[in-house]
């Protein structure tokens, strides 16, 4: 059992959680993930990035987007409570060197697990660009932990409530346009924001790493929903990512993947919702 020891509500549907988790705080590299399930009985298992880590403390940070019936059932816990089980670090660390100028975005919910990668990467002596892209200004998240853990952050979004109006796109390509150098590009949201964010860096041969979130079940490799294509292979995004060649995944058949279950997941939500039990819900 992992006991939550803080919880912030960041947005309407956007909360961050500090829990207990000793041995992954010390062992967890950026980029990898962990896998919970909220109750023994009734729980799937749900893929999340570690957003942040204290090792000396022994905590990990999760933030997520409320989407369905288990984030939604995870938002429910409150300081205290405690989450049935919890695995991790999963997946390859991202590989973190001094590449020289590099530049972070994250889309949306997606700044989460951007932000240790910045993090890291700065800590390597780059020089580290981030943007930041949401729909509206209520919807950004973690831009004071960004900035730590930046040398420049642009801020960008959609309707153009605060920062430049926008999407991350049109940011990456000024800072191409202008000439500034830009030697690995790394991008964390949407599957389409980051198809297009390769579209922009493809022509120019920026080195451009994603990070997937598809389907995923096990975390171990052996179910694989998980699987996407990569250069015409098949990978697994739960053991072989999930961190990628952007230039190399064919989206177009992840997003198809992903799509597969949106109507039984709005189903099992609105379900959830209409019962108002919160974390303490016994329905089956």
């Amino acid at each position: 059992m992992n006991k939550i020891l803080t919880r912030n509500q960041l947005s309407e549907n956007v909360v961050k959680l500090t829990i207990e988790a000793p041995v992954i705080a010390k062992k967890r590299k950026a980029g990898q993930f962990i896998i919970l399930r909220t109750h023994k009985k009734r729980s799937e298992r749900i893929p999340l990035t570690i957003a942040d880590a204290d090792a000396l403390k022994g905590t990990i940070t999760l933030v997520f987007q409320v989407v369905g019936k288990s984030t939604a059932e995870l938002a429910a816990f409150q300081v205290g409570d405690s989450i049935n089980d919890l695995v991790g670090p999963l997946g390859k660390a991202t590989h973190i060197e001094n590449f020289g100028n590099v530049v972070c975005i994250g889309g949306g919910i997606g700044i989460a697990p951007m932000h240790p990668i910045a993090q890291a990467l700065k800590g390597a002596g780059n020089n580290v660009t981030s943007i930041l892209g949401a729909r509206t200004k209520g919807l950004l998240v973690m831009e004071e932990e960004v900035n730590k853990a930046s040398d420049k952050v642009i801020i960008v979004t959609d309707d153009g409530s605060y920062g430049e109006q926008g999407f991350v796109t049109n940011a990456l390509e000024k800072i191409i346009n202008d000439g500034q150098k830009v030697d690995v590009v790394v991008a964390i949201g949407p599957a389409i924001m980051m198809k297009m964010v390769c579209k922009v860096t493809e022509p120019h041969k920026i080195k451009t790493v994603v990070s997937l979130n598809t389907i995923m079940v096990d975390g171990t490799g052996m179910c694989g929903c998980c699987r996407v294509s990569v250069d015409g292979t098949t990978q697994f995004v739960c053991v072989d990512g999930p961190e990628f060649d952007g230039h190399k995944v064919d989206f177009d058949g992840m997003m198809k993947r992903q799509s597969t279950y949106v109507d039984l997941e709005k189903q099992s939500y609105d379900i959830y919702k209409s019962h108002g039990c919160g974390n303490r819900c016994t329905c089956k």
